[in-house]
């Protein structure tokens, strides 16, 4: 068993002890936010940066580390980094000196240690794996129960995710498209990089109501369109039109988004890869500083 596989598995228990951790420092209701990541992180910071938001919290801004505007007023710096080493969030943070600053990292003694003010200790969710998992729905929860918005079962539908089938077609699809609303298509991107990732699979990822401006067109037998969440009404009939698969869950989309990480695996297997060492990728980026 890969790496990859039982860090998939162990979402379930850590997910109950997110939700049972305290946090300091992180975002005060009614405070301004800002969100960095860089990669999968990057799209757990969408998913609560628009959950927040959405949810009359605070105004909340989702950035790629190299990204984050430096120039603008905020009233906190939330960082999400499962290394602490990655060069992106490291300078961002030191652009960001005149604000509480606060890290969710899976690696205490690394540099993050010094760039944030405070640390938030996910290092029971790191992992060995390049690709992550465990670590990036780890703090996705925390986050959520922070907020009060995580459904009390979400554990247990965790445990569903791990034995529920796959979609029909998914593990031969030629092509899969994975579409959200609002905090769901943080996780719809989240999905799409996981299988390019791991499998090296064509996949593409949207807000739901943007997949009729054009990337419908790229659907048809041997593809998948995937829903986190309600689909938007009369989209499922719209794409069984052009003869895709569809895929909607019950399941809450953060579990339903282990079922997308299984997805990852199977098919980097089928095609005779290693989940656990992705094509040209490492556990951090750190770039050369000139």
């Amino acid at each position: 068993m890969s790496h990859v596989q039982r860090e998939i598995a162990s979402q379930p228990e850590c997910w109950s002890r997110a939700l049972e951790t305290g946090a300091e420092g992180l975002p005060r209701t009614g405070e301004r936010v800002a969100v960095i990541g860089c990669g999968t992180s990057l799209y757990i910071a969408q998913a609560y940066a628009s959950m927040r938001e959405a949810a009359g919290l605070g105004e909340t801004d989702a950035f790629a580390a190299s990204e984050y505007p430096a120039a603008r007023t905020y009233d906190r710096l939330l960082a999400i980094t499962r290394s602490g080493t990655t060069t992106e969030v490291l300078d961002a943070l030191g652009r960001a000196e005149h604000l509480p600053t606060v890290a969710i990292t899976g690696d205490l003694s690394t540099p993050i240690s010094a760039a944030a003010k405070t640390l938030v200790d996910l290092e029971f969710a790191d992992e060995k794996s390049v690709v992550q998992t465990r670590f990036a729905t780890t703090a996705l929860a925390l986050l959520r129960g922070h907020l009060g918005l995580a459904p009390a079962d979400l554990p247990e539908q965790a445990r569903r995710a791990l034995s529920e089938p796959l979609p029909e077609g998914a593990v031969e699809a030629k092509q899969i498209t994975f579409l959200g609303a609002g905090w769901t298509v943080g996780v719809a991107n989240e999905a799409a990089l996981k299988l390019r990732e791991a499998a090296i699979s064509w996949t593409e990822s949207y807000p739901g109501m943007e997949y009729r401006h054009g990337p419908i067109s790229i659907s048809g037998p041997d593809t998948l369109v995937w829903f986190f969440g309600e689909p938007p009404t009369g989209l499922v009939e719209q794409v069984l039109a052009v003869g895709a698969q569809v895929s909607v869950s019950d399941l809450d989309p953060m579990a339903d988004l282990i079922r997308a990480q299984r997805l990852a695996v199977a098919r980097a297997e089928l095609g005779g890869m290693d989940p656990d060492r992705p094509r040209n990728l490492t556990r951090s980026i750190v770039l050369n500083q000139p």
